[in-house]
């Protein structure tokens, strides 16, 4: 130790002595290397086990559900027939995954991999795995913006599942929660029933899950109930995402359009009303004398 701390050689025969030890360490350290791999194996294996036999579980449930959908879809089809109504056709969509999250603590955005090239645009409607996430508001060449349900300046019409009664849903700043609107007290509204979107306002797909209501306050002598629903849209662990193409809104007959020829009794009212002689009795003096001139030129 004195040689050590006194005498700079010693550093070399210091590493000699180490490359010398190094395998008596390494021969050492062996049987709990070998026993902390195989605990790592065995807990992995457990593991994917566990995973294997859940992801089995899930199986069989959501073939039951797609069998379950199947008669339902046929008999929709057979209804729809019968009704003579009209055929409703498959949404097409595309994937995206996400890229950023807006880091302002006050706003609820993400960006996502899809852009004006993929044919993204502004209102499109994103979904997940679970539930309708929010819409597009910005597209660049090769990403999009997207408002999430949960921001305060998001709102969309929405229909209870059970019975179809109309409201809106509006973002409350808070990924796990949304207000429902103007819900009369008198509505029937309960706890764990599935809003979805209505499809009202042109921009969102009809049926589309958007949250289940989680609570609902009444307050005597208010007119409305306080009602609070939870986004069925992992908003937060979600990755991938769905963008969906749904048709344009059938336009209504005449909407937006005015009638450019009025008819002859809206002309006489009108005339009337600003006090000029009734347009009729001249039309039909104009029409003699065109006559009488035709019947003298023959």
């Amino acid at each position: 130790m004195f040689a050590d701390t006194r005498f700079t050689r010693m550093e070399d025969v210091r590493a000699q002595l180490s490359t010398l030890v190094a395998p008596v360490q390494w021969g050492v350290s062996l049987p709990s290397d070998v026993l902390n791999w195989g605990a790592l194996a065995l807990s992995d294996q457990r593991a994917l086990v566990e995973e294997n036999r859940r992801l089995r579980e899930q199986i069989l449930t959501l073939s039951h559900r797609v069998q379950r959908m199947a008669s339902l879809t046929a008999e929709n089809v057979r209804l729809r027939e019968l009704l003579s109504a009209a055929q409703q056709d498959e949404v097409p969509f595309i994937t995206a995954e996400l890229l950023s999250l807006d880091p302002d603590p006050f706003t609820h955005q993400m960006v996502l991999d899809r852009g004006r090239r993929d044919g993204v645009y502004v209102g499109q409607p994103v979904m997940d795995a679970s539930g309708l996430v929010g819409q597009i508001t910005a597209v660049s060449a090769y990403s999009s913006r997207v408002l999430l349900l949960a921001d305060a300046s998001h709102a969309l019409p929405v229909q209870v599942n059970r019975n179809g009664l109309r409201f809106i849903a509006q973002g409350a700043g808070d990924y796990e929660a949304l207000t429902v609107r103007h819900v009369p007290d008198t509505a029937d509204i309960r706890e764990n029933d599935l809003l979805t979107t209505s499809g009202l306002a042109g921009r969102f797909p009809a049926g589309y899950p958007v949250a289940r209501v989680i609570r609902v306050e009444h307050d005597p002598g208010e007119p409305f109930a306080r009602v609070t629903a939870a986004p069925v849209a992992r908003l937060q662990r979600s990755r991938h995402f769905l963008l969906l193409f749904p048709p344009p809104a059938p336009s209504v007959p005449g909407e937006g359009e005015w009638d450019r020829e009025l008819s002859e009794s809206a002309i006489e009212a009108a005339r009337m009303l600003i006090g000029l002689p009734p347009q009729g009795g001249l039309l039909q003096e104009q029409a003699l004398q065109d006559r009488a001139l035709q019947e003298e030129e023959r």
